[in-house]
């Protein structure tokens, strides 16, 4: 009988999140989410989430903006102690308009019992990344 882990790692849940915001799939994204997480796009001007119903709005009216919509990851990171970090680009039409956009920035996440318990968005990488490996240290 085999010893691994039927739990999917940190990444390979980042991964399949990611997937779901690909699909604009509000239900799968929403499922990856804490009842009570805190959805902090603060460091990118966009203020606080709380919950997943608040969340779920904020990405419904997000996804509503654009006509297409292209979602990727450019990278995935596992930090330990349940921190996750996703380097993403989203691409898109706004609706009405010819033009397209692109937003690159980053994800920190936390997650408890496969769950995100909070995620904070940053336009930085960099900062990104020094807030990931801060939080990874503080939870170890």
């Amino acid at each position: 009988m085999s010893e691994e882990s039927t739990t999917p790692d940190l990444v390979e849940l980042q991964n399949a999140l990611t997937e779901a915001g690909g699909r604009r799939d509000l239900d799968a994204i929403t499922a990856f989410y804490a009842p009570g997480v805190i959805w902090d796009m603060s460091p990118m001007g966009m203020g606080v989430f709380e919950g997943r119903a608040a969340v779920r709005g904020f990405l419904e009216d997000w996804f509503a903006a654009y006509e297409k919509y292209e979602f990727e990851a450019e990278g995935i990171l596992d930090f330990g102690n349940g921190v996750g970090l996703r380097m993403l680009i989203q691409k898109g039409r706004p609706v009405g308009s010819s033009g397209e956009v692109q937003l690159r920035y980053a994800a920190v996440s936390v997650w408890e019992d496969g769950k995100i318990v909070r995620i904070t968005n940053y336009n930085d990488i960099d900062e990104a990344r020094a807030a990931a490996e801060r939080l990874a240290a503080e939870r170890g």
